[in-house]
């Protein structure tokens, strides 16, 4: 389960990042956002508590 939620945080990352036409406007706020909760979920994970 938490092998699941790992890897859909990492690809909703990869769509965050400012790299297309219609996200350059967005800065780099959705990708740190989505990358402090994927930070989190694997401290979770590694601790055991997910």
């Amino acid at each position: 389960m938490s092998t699941l939620l790992i890897i859909i945080l990492i690809l909703i990352l990869i769509g965050a990042l400012p790299n297309w036409g219609y996200s350059r406007a967005w800065g780099y706020g959705p990708g740190g956002i989505v990358g402090v909760i994927l930070i989190i979920v694997i401290i979770l994970a590694l601790l055991g508590r997910l």
